[in-house]
This record gives C-alpha cells, sequence and structure tokens, in this order.
C-alpha cells in the first residue's frame, strides 16, 4: 500500500475532510489532495505533520510498518 492511501484512510478514520486537513497544514485543498492521489511526493515537513495529526510514526505512513501506534 502507497503513503498516499494510508494518509487518505487516516483521515477518513479521523472524520476529516481533505479542506480540514489541508487548513491544518496551511496549505489549499487541491494541493494536500494531489498528496492522496499519489500525483506528487509528500515532503518531509508534511510528512511529520500528518504522523503528528494522526499520533502514528511515519514508517506507519510510508508503510514500512503495519504497527499504527
Amino acid at each position: 500500500m502507497g503513503y498516499y492511501r494510508r494518509i487518505r484512510d487516516l483521515r477518513e478514520d479521523s472524520d476529516m475532510t481533505q479542506a480540514q486537513v489541508a487548513a491544518y497544514l496551511s496549505m489549499k485543498q487541491p494541493q494536500y489532495c494531489r498528496y492522496e492521489r499519489g500525483l506528487r511526493d509528500i515532503p518531509t515537513d508534511v510528512l511529520i505533520a500528518l504522523a503528528k495529526l494522526y499520533n502514528t510514526s511515519t514508517d506507519y505512513i510510508l508503510g514500512l510498518t503495519e504497527n499504527r501506534h
């Protein structure tokens, strides 16, 4: 599973919209959407911010572990 699938699943599990996550990351929704669709590589600072938002590890988001916490 690619990271883009994981960040979408994490967002949906948290009952958040793309617009809410984009606002948290201080970016516009279309830019965040490109990460979720796998059209753009996710920058390290965004990856870390998403891990903090969802209380998980960057390794989980990147698919290096199945352990969410």
